[in-house]
């Protein structure tokens, strides 16, 4: 029997210190990669001792005071109003203490905000629910992706088990070079979005209809990992960021690849597609812009979300379906897709729907119908 409740002990303590340390490593920073978020992370640390030290002198004087003062020792309680030189002691130190903290983080805040002289500038496009990238200053100038969640829709429905970068993985990371000043500017399409990287140190609003713009310099190699830092609709967590951190070498073949791709993939607007080449790419395009919403089965979560499979806009007329998915329906949270997805790609997803489940329209959306119906 005693041995079986040492077992038990000692199983229950080495748990217990298991998840105390567990517990310890996922309350602090993300281990910091730039020069800002070294500092952030020291001036986390200053602030907490600076506070503990606080902390301590201030209850340890109130227990002595409890303590040694107490009544059961003769004590008696002294009556005295004012003392000036108690008040000018606890105002003086206060004030000391706050400028002492107020002196490294004002410089730390300067330098987060010098965004002058960037050897690259990024525009970041917040959309519901994915990340829109355009270099537009520096090597890879010209270079244009959207980047997406790309966690299986089994895993987030539970029907797999979770991945190890379970909503924190996309189809296509911003890439960069290491050791160079990157600029990233910050906007949105159609909601309040936050561009956020704990390891860079840097947390910026995409706000739509201004332009905001924060910067970073990685030191080190490695794929890095954040997230839209704000409540931006439904799938607010659902819309990570991953930043490919590589040497001047591989950025130089990697721009060169998405320029080769972005010229491979200009398709003629006139081209016409067969039915079957439509709805096979537009299955592709489904998955990857609509499927969060109106579901990989078409069902939808109404009624935010109406279901596909079955509904007037894609089974009625072709020119209101174009329309909608182009210019998205105000007050609703369909969003405007027409500044996001190609001719072909509208085109192609659009066929889908209405050719997919139990939609047998029959018919097929060309590219050239897009193109025509864009405003």
């Amino acid at each position: 029997m005693n041995n079986k409740l040492g077992r038990l002990t000692g199983g229950l303590l080495l748990a217990l210190y298991a998840e105390l340390a567990s517990a310890a490593y996922q309350l602090n920073f993300q281990a910091p990669v730039t020069r800002i978020a070294s500092e952030i992370y020291d001036l986390h640390m200053l602030m907490m001792y600076v506070i503990l030290v606080i902390f301590c002198v201030v209850f340890g004087v109130m227990f002595y005071s409890i303590y040694a003062h107490r009544k059961s020792v003769g004590h008696k309680a002294e009556q005295f109003h004012e003392n000036t030189t108690v008040e000018i002691i606890w105002t003086v130190i206060p004030f000391l203490i706050l400028i002492g903290m107020a002196w490294p983080a004002t410089k730390t805040l300067i330098a987060f905000k010098d965004t002058a002289n960037p050897d690259l500038t990024i525009k970041a496009t917040g959309y519901q629910w994915k990340w829109g990238y355009d270099y537009i200053k520096g090597e890879g100038e010209g270079v244009a992706f959207l980047s997406a969640l790309s966690t299986p829709q089994d895993q987030i429905h539970n029907q797999k088990p979770k991945g190890e970068n379970y909503l924190l993985e996309v189809d296509n990371p911003l890439v960069v070079p290491v050791g160079k000043k990157v600029r990233i500017l910050t906007t949105a399409n159609d909601v309040i979005h936050s561009f956020w990287v704990p390891a860079f140190g840097i947390k910026q609003d995409a706000i739509p209809g201004f332009v905001r713009d924060t910067w970073f310099k990685a030191d080190k190699e490695g794929t890095y990992r954040g997230q839209c830092a704000e409540l931006c609709g439904k799938d607010h967590g659902f819309m990570p960021i991953v930043v490919e951190v590589v040497s001047a070498e591989k950025y130089t073949q990697w721009v060169a690849e998405q320029k080769k791709k972005t010229a491979a993939a200009a398709e003629d607007p006139n081209k016409q597609w067969t039915a079957g080449e439509l709805i096979a790419k537009g299955e592709k395009v489904y998955a990857a812009s609509c499927a969060a919403c109106h579901q990989p089965t078409g069902k939808g979560l109404p009624p935010a979300f109406p279901a596909l499979d079955g509904s007037k806009i894609a089974t009625g007329d072709k020119n209101a379906h174009i329309d909608i998915v182009l210019n998205g329906k105000t007050g609703t949270a369909m969003t405007a897709f027409g500044k996001q997805l190609s001719d072909t790609d509208i085109a192609a997803v659009i066929t889908y729907e209405r050719n997919a489940w139990g939609n047998k329209k029959g018919d097929a959306v060309q590219p050239a119908e897009v193109k025509a119906a864009r405003k």
